[in-house]
């Protein structure tokens, strides 16, 4: 009892820099009672403390149930420090209770990289600044980076991009995470500027000291690098890079990508071998300390395309390869496609154009639903000016994909993103019958499930509305009314949906009606509509021009017929001396005389070769018999040639 009364008056005297002494009693009280409850309590927190995690950990699990109930907020957060992410989540989510635990489980999914519900828990710990205090900056750094890193995986809804505020702008984590977003959507020149933004208030800060603004700088720096290295803004990156500096207390993971961008923007001026070298040099992360998975994915592709630089197609090839009977097939995952796009580089080696081609449908035929396979023959084809030969390849994967009877083979075939490359070069070939055709079967197939594209089943619902066809129509109006229902403050569903029901049943959509704007709210007072719309709808510059062209050549034939029919002066040099310009030529004067019809052979030999050279003459006896005895004749005189030729001898050696 003494022992526990002196922890009690020692843990009331206690402050943050004694950890250690709260250690020693703890386990000296320990040595008197191992179960008591308070003490190991007292422990279990002094070694989360001093950053031993895994000690931590080890106390919580051999003590029991007693002290995981006691303390959950701690196992929760060991577990999640120890790497055990789905476990601290769980422990957070169902033993612990209040805001502390909500903001641990919110970590762990984090880490976890489910955004989604990172997101949600900080929506339901958000609350008033006079309420909150300093968690209110908390939970607005926290949230803002859950939301940059769902657009790094593609999580985020782009339709509902945050945008920072005012107040976002007056602190750096803010600003440093609304830049990261901005860089996660493909808006590089906003990331710059929120990054300078986040540089000036970090380097003008008065609560940081001149160590934890050098902490605080270095992420900074290497997104910056980053953003520049994007933008081709090569010298401007080379002082960004020079401002990088990394010591022995720098994460692994942050080192990892800071060497990665840096030699990026040193590659030119570094040999490819040593190149390698130094990107190989680096750590790799572990235990709690990982990359994203899109961090991972993105130095993976580095390492491989640095050893295709250096001659080491065959590790490639074997690499690569094993990777791939690892994954699921067929895939539309990005890492699983970049796989096969790097083992068909390694492959092919320096073989370009239609070597290359060549070599990669062999290796299509043994794997004929590879996605990145087959989109990286399809843009060599592009490359190469043959449109016709990428959608025949691409389609012969796409039918194999359709055939099967896998739901993830069905998945895959009617993927966005495939979907989409295919109608972009239907939309090369100008195939416009094809384009309706895959968006009417890609919308019918989306319709049945649960998780539907909303961008594609928009873009189907636009192109079916333009659609000839009754069936075509009918699914352009359920597209959009589901569109509409699931948002209906959506004024393109709005739009959509009227029109696509305004030839069939305009009382259907009469409430719709009344919401979209009149037009003369859009029509500025002094534009006349009924003469716009007399006038026709208007060209585009395209259609003048090849209206213009029609009309051109339509008027140099016109003027060649004219010229045609003008009479032509001809020097009387070069007319013959009976020329009559009141007589019409003889159209036959170009052919000989005995071609021509008027002519009339004298005599009665003439008479007997005109009518020899007329096609279906009448042969009489005579001119039967004077033929017998021609071949006759000829036939003698060959076989006299024959005989003589048997007579001779050959020369032969004396």
């Amino acid at each position: 009892m003494a022992a526990v009364q002196s922890l009690s008056q020692l843990l009331q005297r206690s402050s943050i820099e004694e950890h250690d002494e709260v250690l020693k009693a703890c386990n000296a009280a320990l040595k008197k009672s191992k179960t008591d409850l308070q003490a190991q309590h007292a422990k279990v927190v002094a070694l989360l403390k001093l950053d031993r995690y895994e000690d931590s950990l080890r106390l919580l699990e051999e003590a029991g149930d007693a002290l995981k109930s006691k303390a959950p907020i701690e196992y929760a957060y060991a577990l999640y420090k120890c790497g055990r992410l789905s476990e601290a989540a769980e422990v957070a989510a169902s033993s612990a209770t209040g805001r502390g635990a909500k903001h641990v489980e919110a970590q762990a999914n984090y880490r976890a990289e489910k955004f989604v519900s990172v997101a949600s828990i900080y929506e339901s710990l958000a609350g008033n600044e006079a309420e909150l205090g300093n968690e209110y900056n908390d939970l607005r750094i926290n949230t803002w980076a859950a939301h940059a890193q769902g657009l790094w995986h593609r999580e985020g809804d782009f339709s509902q991009i945050r945008k920072p505020t005012r107040e976002d702008l007056e602190a750096f984590e803010t600003s440093y995470n609304a830049a990261c977003a901005s860089i996660a959507r493909g808006d590089l020149k906003q990331g710059e500027i929120l990054l300078k933004r986040a540089k000036e208030l970090c380097k003008t800060s008065e609560y940081l000291s001149p160590e934890d603004k050098a902490s605080e700088l270095l992420p900074i720096n290497i997104q910056q690098l980053y953003t520049l290295l994007r933008q081709g803004k090569l010298e401007s990156a080379e002082e960004v890079a020079r401002e990088i500096s990394l010591n022995e207390n720098t994460d692994l993971s942050t080192k990892k990508i800071a060497q990665n961008n840096i030699l990026i923007s040193q590659k030119q001026n570094i040999n490819p071998y040593q190149l390698h070298k130094l990107f190989h040099d680096t750590p790799e992360p572990r235990d709690s300390d990982q990359l994203f998975k899109f961090q991972s994915s993105a130095l993976d592709s580095n390492s491989h395309a640095l050893d295709l630089e250096v001659q080491k197609s065959d590790g490639v090839i074997r690499s690569t390869t094993k990777a791939l009977s690892q994954r699921p097939y067929p895939s539309v995952d990005p890492d699983v496609n970049l796989l096969s796009i790097y083992n068909a580089a390694a492959r092919v080696q320096d073989k370009t154009g239609h070597q290359a081609i060549q070599e990669l449908h062999t290796l299509l035929a043994r794997r004929p639903k590879d996605v990145g396979l087959v989109l990286t023959i399809v843009q060599l084809y592009v490359g190469e000016g043959n449109t016709t030969s990428a959608i025949n390849a691409l389609e012969n994967t796409i039918h194999l994909l359709e055939e099967s009877i896998s739901e993830a083979d069905q998945e895959v075939r009617y993927n966005p993103g495939l979907v989409s490359v295919l109608i972009a070069l239907y939309q090369r070939e100008g195939r416009k019958a094809h384009v309706k055709a895959e968006l009417a079967k890609a919308a019918s197939y989306w319709r049945q499930q649960s998780r539907q594209p909303t961008t594609l089943l928009r873009a189907a619902a636009s192109e079916l509305l333009h659609s000839p066809d009754p069936a075509d129509l009918a699914i352009s109006q359920e597209l959009f009314g589901a569109i509409h229902t699931q948002n209906p403050a959506d004024k393109f569903a709005i739009a959509g949906y009227v029109a696509s029901y305004a030839t069939t049943d305009l009382t259907k959509v009469k409430k719709e009606l009344e919401i979209l704007p009149k037009v003369q709210d859009l029509v500025p007072d002094d534009v006349d509509v009924a003469a716009l719309e007399n006038a026709g709808v208007p060209q585009s510059q395209a259609s003048l021009a090849a209206n213009a062209a029609v009309l051109a050549g339509a008027r140099k034939r016109a003027a060649k017929d004219q010229n045609a029919r003008a009479k032509k002066r001809i020097r009387k040099s070069r007319l013959p001396k009976d020329y009559d310009p009141s007589k019409a030529p003889d159209a036959e004067r170009w052919l000989p005389l005995r071609d021509r019809s008027t002519y009339r052979p004298k005599g009665r030999k003439g008479k007997q070769r005109a009518a020899e050279r007329t096609q279906g003459f009448v042969v009489t006896e005579k001119d039967e018999a004077a033929f017998g005895g021609q071949q006759q004749q000829q036939q003698q005189q060959q076989q006299k040639t024959a005989n003589n030729a048997s007579k001779k001898k050959k020369k032969g050696k004396r």
